[in-house]
C-alpha cells in the first residue's frame, strides 16, 4: 500500500488526488492521508505530496469539465471538515465521480457518496449555527471584531455570508483554533490571512464596546426569562455549550 501524505489544505488534498491517480498503481493500492493526522503503519510506503498550482488547476478543471460544478462544490465543502480521513474520502468519491459522471450525486447507496454528503452536512450545519451565534464588537476605530472556535474550517463559508450581510463595514473574524482570520475592508473583497501575516493580534486586543453590549444582553435575557420555565437541557440542544465562550451574552 502506498500512502500519499497531503498538506492540510484544499490544494494539498487535490495535489494528493493528482499524485495518487497519476501513479497508476491502482486505486486499491493507494491511500491519501493528511500530514500528522494518522499514525504510520507497517508495510506501507509513505510518499509526501508536493503542492503546486499546476496540479491543483488540473484536478479542478477535470472535476468541473468531466463531472460537474456541483461535485466540485461538494469536494470543496468536504475539504473544510475536521475529519482526518477526509482526503481519502474525497479521493474515493472522485473515483466514482469520474466513473458515473454528474449523476453520482444521486447515488447515495455508494459509500463514497454517503461519506461526502455526511462531511458536507457537518460543515454546513456548523456554519449555519455560527451565522446566528457569531458576535461582533466594535473598536474605537470602527472595526468590527469577532472570535470563533469552530470544529470545522468554516471561515470561508462565514466570509461569504457576512460579506453579503455587512458589505459596507470593516470587519474581521478570527478562528482561534487555526490561528487564521478573514478580513473584510468596507465595500471591497474579503481576504483570508494567517495571523503571522499582519498586525491583527493588536486589533484583537483593542478596546471595544463589548462591556456595554454585554450588560444589555444580560438585562434582556433576565427580563424576558420565566424562572419557573427554565429548561437547561432544551437550551443546550438549541445552543451547544462550545459556542457560548465566544458569545457576548454569556461572558
Amino acid at each position: 500500500m502506498t500512502v500519499y501524505v497531503c498538506e492540510d489544505s484544499f490544494d494539498g488534498i487535490l495535489c494528493g488526488v493528482y499524485d495518487a491517480w497519476m501513479s497508476r498503481k491502482g486505486h486499491d493500492h493507494v491511500r491519501l492521508e493528511i500530514d500528522g493526522k494518522e499514525e504510520m503503519e507497517l508495510f506501507c510506503q509513505y510518499e509526501p505530496v508536493a503542492v503546486t498550482p499546476d496540479k491543483t488547476e488540473k484536478v479542478i478543471r477535470a472535476i468541473q469539465e468531466k463531472i460537474s460544478e456541483a461535485v466540485y462544490k461538494k469536494v470543496y465543502l468536504a475539504s473544510l471538515s475536521q475529519e482526518s480521513g477526509r482526503a481519502d474520502m474525497i479521493y474515493r468519491f472522485l473515483i466514482d465521480g469520474f466513473c458515473y459522471g454528474a449523476i453520482v450525486l444521486e447515488m447515495l447507496h455508494l459509500p463514497s457518496v454517503y461519506e461526502i454528503f455526511r462531511l458536507c452536512r457537518f460543515v454546513l450545519n456548523e456554519s449555519h449555527l455560527l451565522k446566528e451565534f457569531t458576535r461582533f464588537s466594535r473598536t474605537k476605530e470602527g472595526l468590527l471584531i469577532s472570535k470563533i472556535g469552530p470544529k470545522n474550517d468554516v471561515l470561508p463559508v462565514l466570509a461569504l455570508h457576512f460579506s453579503d450581510r455587512l458589505p459596507s463595514e470593516d470587519w474581521m473574524i478570527y478562528d482561534e483554533g487555526r490561528k487564521r482570520a478573514v478580513f473584510h475592508p468596507a465595500d471591497e473583497d474579503w481576504v483570508l490571512l494567517h495571523m503571522g501575516e499582519g498586525g491583527w493580534r493588536e486589533d484583537l486586543a483593542m478596546e471595544t464596546d463589548e462591556e456595554g453590549y454585554r450588560a444589555l444582553w444580560k438585562m434582556f435575557c433576565n427580563t424576558i426569562a420565566i424562572p419557573e420555565r427554565k429548561n437547561y437541557v432544551c437550551q443546550r440542544s438549541h445552543l451547544p455549550l462550545r459556542y457560548r465562550p465566544y458569545m457576548t451574552e454569556f461572558q
